[in-house]
């Protein structure tokens, strides 16, 4: 097949979204299909908008995968006539952020415009699915293909587990891009009414995606006195990446929303129970009180209660800890998703 992607900046971008589409990129390659990446320039979103005047659908391709966070720039181009399918891969929807609803109502008329416009749907959880069909129906082919989450290889062993559940200080890692949406300021606002020291928090995560926001938090953390307990590390990747996952007892990353999480399933791979919000797609990861916990988004008292809780009860950290590698152990493996989404590919083709 010769295949198109669209997507903004580089594909090498560090975030989970991004991520999907490089490894199901590597697979296509890798089953020798040819994938040609179609990439647009980050701006704005009114900017973006813009785009409908001038972008062009490219040409000699069987198929062309649209990254759905692409859609203001792609309403006009999908319209016109095109000889080959158009599937949009959604990772979950603008309008389903939480922001003002006056906001959400205008990206909800926009993306309903550019989702209309499409043949098919790859969809990443169960829950954006159901978010997609309740915007434009679901009479249109789909396939739910859930993220990549064995890159790190197989879990951590249990006996590593066990004995980093007897350390005496409560690691806690926040894995994520540091922007508003994942809810570091939660996380930090917690922190702030703990009893006492005995916890450490590394944030991992790119300070520059909102570098305002980013700057807040660190500010915030010097102000509010947990700047000794707490590390902003940046992005990170690979072995150094892997090294704060083994160290950490819990993973905290709690979303106003997520379409899938993940993130939740990785941390689960190296034995941490995860703590998410109830707003999209993390229950289908994470198991309260199982696994790992969900709170409201912004439950600042809920997320304080649930780290004591974690830091006392070391005997329950350690049964979360290993329930949560079970978890891991269940998920697919990346290779029968990513075949499942050429099979969906082919399939327009036949």
């Amino acid at each position: 097949m010769k295949i198109g992607l669209v997507i903004y900046g580089s594909l090498d971008t560090l975030s989970g979204g991004y991520m999907y589409d490089r490894m199901l990129v590597d697979h296509l390659r890798a089953q020798g299909d040819m994938v040609e990446i179609i990439s647009l320039p980050w701006r704005n979103y009114a900017a973006h908008l813009t785009d409908n005047l001038t972008f062009k659908l490219p040409s000699g391709l069987d198929i062309l995968i649209q990254d759905e966070l692409n859609h203001p720039s792609l309403i006009f181009a999908n319209r016109c006539p095109h000889p080959y399918p158009i599937i949009s891969l959604v990772h979950h929807l603008r309008c389903s952020e939480q922001r003002p609803k006056w906001q959400n109502d205008f990206y909800r008329v926009v993306e309903k415009e550019y989702l209309q416009g499409v043949d098919g749907f790859i969809f990443n959880s169960e829950t954006t699915r159901e978010v997609v069909q309740g915007v434009v129906g679901n009479n249109l082919p789909d396939v739910v293909a859930f993220p990549p989450t064995d890159r790190f290889g197989a879990a951590l062993n249990e006996h590593d587990i066990i004995e980093r559940s007897k350390e005496k200080e409560l690691r806690i890692l926040f894995l994520g891009n540091i922007i508003e949406r994942k809810g570091l300021h939660t996380l930090l606002e917690a922190l702030t009414q703990l009893p006492n020291s005995n916890y450490q928090l590394d944030i991992v995560g790119s300070l520059t995606t909102e570098p305002a926001y980013a700057k807040q938090m660190q500010d915030f953390a010097s102000d509010n006195g947990v700047s000794p307990i707490v590390t902003f590390h940046g992005a990170l990747n690979n072995q150094p990446l892997v090294d704060k996952l083994q160290q950490a007892h819990l993973l905290v990353v709690p979303s106003s929303y997520e379409g899938f999480g993940i993130v939740y399933l990785e941390g689960m791979g190296f034995g941490l129970p995860a703590i998410g919000t109830t707003l999209g797609a993390a229950s289908e990861v994470i198991e309260d009180g199982r696994t790992g916990f969900l709170i409201q988004p912004g439950d600042a008292q809920r997320l304080t209660e649930k780290l004591q809780l974690l830091n006392e009860r070391r005997d329950l950290l350690l049964e979360m800890s290993l329930a949560a590698r079970s978890r891991y152990q269940r998920q697919p493996k990346w290779h029968q998703t990513a075949g499942q989404i050429r099979d969906f590919l082919l399939s327009f083709l036949r």
